[in-house]
């Protein structure tokens, strides 16, 4: 099998949509030999931050010697973005060595329920990192997490960061309700580290704690944790990355009889540590761009604060594009208080609100804040081309567009990866009761 071919076959698996629930996971790793119960992990849930949490802890034990791996999702560009080592993204040969490996294993388990894209991927980093003996594994979870495929496993430590709204449908439309959701990746007696956040959500996580007895440390403004991430030279923006690097610590603090970590490395880990496309500052001649991946109405409340901390005295141009199911119109409420003018675009997905639908969104027109439609990113790019400062956000999708076009990343050699990203199906059946 080539690569070509094995994304080829995988991108045929998103036929299957997403399908919240175990059972499906559990099969696929008792035929492939349990790959997972060779592996320590670190699981991390949440809505935002979960990814740069991730980063930075893979940053700061890949600095004590480690071989780290790492299971993120989405990709922004390339499907090997999703299973690195450390930050060595899997080779074209492996991706397409493991799936001809696991495709019969996957045709034997398929003829009644079949496993989904996301749900064959989990598996194939399982088999990739038992493979190459990884010491540590860092592993995020896809969507929720109760139900989620990286819930199969027994971590070290499990990680919540924080909890916004997001994916409704799926999780809940209030903050306990989906806060249950990412309370199911806590253990028994496993210890849970949790960051900054709304106190009815915190209640959700210490009844959650309490019932499995599981060691509950909440990181706060002001504690030891937050204290060394604010004196930390940390290379990514924004006081909520300050939050996600006081978690990250207090998880290397509450796992230092297991994996110790010196104090230069844990320093050295976050003041080194590399996560594009968020708040990813490009500067392009005379234009600055920033990309950010902010896709919910609490990612774009924390970027806008980070833009006035940033630049007090400047209103960019903004390029927009968003999914159908968030909810955009909070978020462009937000954003065009903030901006100069708004182009909006349709994110190349099938999920996408178009251009149209976002400016009747926009409300009344606004001379202060022009908003025009644009039929691609490229052409929002020219439209933009006199703006000093112009800031792509939105959706990960659009910004993984954007690395390309700016060229940033290279475009895979079969084109383009990003529709590996798409996902459907039906939500979940409810959680375990939460407090209302």
């Amino acid at each position: 099998m080539t690569y070509l071919q094995a994304i080829a076959w995988l991108e045929s698996l998103q036929m299957f949509g997403a399908k919240p629930g175990l059972e499906r996971m559990q099969r696929l790793v008792d035929a492939a030999g349990h790959p997972e119960r060779h592996l320590r992990f670190i699981h991390v849930a949440g809505t935002n931050g979960k990814g740069s949490t991730c980063a930075m802890l893979e940053s700061i034990y890949r600095r004590t010697g480690l071989k780290v791996g790492l299971f993120t999702s989405p990709h922004l560009v390339a499907f090997a973005e999703r299973i690195q080592i450390n930050r060595q993204l899997i080779a074209a040969d492996d991706v397409a060595r493991l799936t001809a490996q696991l495709r019969p294993l996957v045709a034997d388990l398929s003829a009644t329920d079949p496993p989904t894209f996301f749900e064959v991927v989990t598996l194939m980093a399982l088999v990739y990192f038992a493979e190459r003996r990884c010491d540590l594994v860092i592993w995020e979870t896809g969507l929720g997490g109760r139900l989620d495929a990286t819930n199969i496993v027994t971590p070290l430590a499990s990680v919540i960061t924080n909890i916004h709204y997001d994916h409704e449908k799926w999780l809940g439309h209030t903050l306990p309700q989906i806060a249950a959701e990412k309370a199911g990746i806590i253990k028994p007696g496993i210890p849970v580290i949790v960051a900054p956040n709304p106190p009815e959500v915190l209640d959700v996580f210490r009844q959650r704690a309490a019932a499995l007895k599981a060691p509950l440390m909440v990181v706060s403004p002001g504690d030891p944790h937050d204290v060394l991430a604010h004196q930390i030279q940390l290379p990514l923006l924004g006081e909520h990355q300050r939050a996600n690097a006081a978690t990250a610590i207090a998880t290397v603090h509450t796992l230092m009889p297991v994996l110790p970590v010196y104090r230069q490395h844990l320093v050295t880990g976050l003041e080194t540590v590399h996560w594009p496309g968020r708040m990813q500052r490009v500067r392009q001649g005379p234009q600055e761009f920033i990309l950010d991946g902010a896709h919910n109405p609490g990612g774009v409340e924390a970027l806008c604060a980070t833009l006035q901390r940033l630049y007090p005295s400047l209103k960019p141009a903004f390029i927009v594009g968003v999914l159908r199911d968030k909810n955009w119109q909070q978020m462009l409420a937000t954003l065009r208080q903030h901006a100069c003018r708004m182009l909006l675009v349709t994110v190349g997905s099938e999920r996408a609100a178009t251009a149209e639908e976002l400016r009747a969104g926009c409300g009344p027109d606004d001379p202060a804040c022009p908003v025009s439609c644009h039929p691609s990113l490229a052409l929002a790019l020219q439209a933009a081309r006199g703006e000093p400062q112009v800031v792509i956000c939105g959706s990960l999708y659009l910004v993984g567009e954007a690395m390309e076009l700016l060229h940033l990343e290279s475009t895979p050699k079969n084109g383009q990866e990003r529709s590996l990203n798409e996902w459907g199906g039906n939500p979940p059946p409810p959680a375990f009761p939460t407090p209302t």
